[in-house]
């Protein structure tokens, strides 16, 4: 997936299943997806520093966005309590 549209889609894919992943420490369905939207790019930065290099295929770009989502939401539930 290329593109603005694409990164949305891949985002909101990843922030669903982060949501999923960090049962509890979600934050409901719409901040989740936006959340992933965030994540995709902290994803994408984490995976450069660390010398991560992911495909350019949907798939790879939603286990990035996946990562970085959880790691996002995981920031995010220590500022929720």
């Amino acid at each position: 997936m290329s593109g603005i549209i694409g990164a949305i889609i891949v985002g909101l894919i990843a922030g669903f299943l982060a949501g999923k992943i960090m049962r509890g420490g979600g934050f409901g369905l719409v901040l989740n997806l936006l959340l992933g939207l965030v994540g995709g790019a902290v994803g994408g930065w984490m995976f450069n520093l660390l010398g991560i290099s992911m495909s350019s295929e949907w798939i790879g770009q939603i286990i990035t966005g996946v990562v970085g989502a959880v790691v996002v939401l995981w920031i995010a539930s220590l500022f929720k309590k």
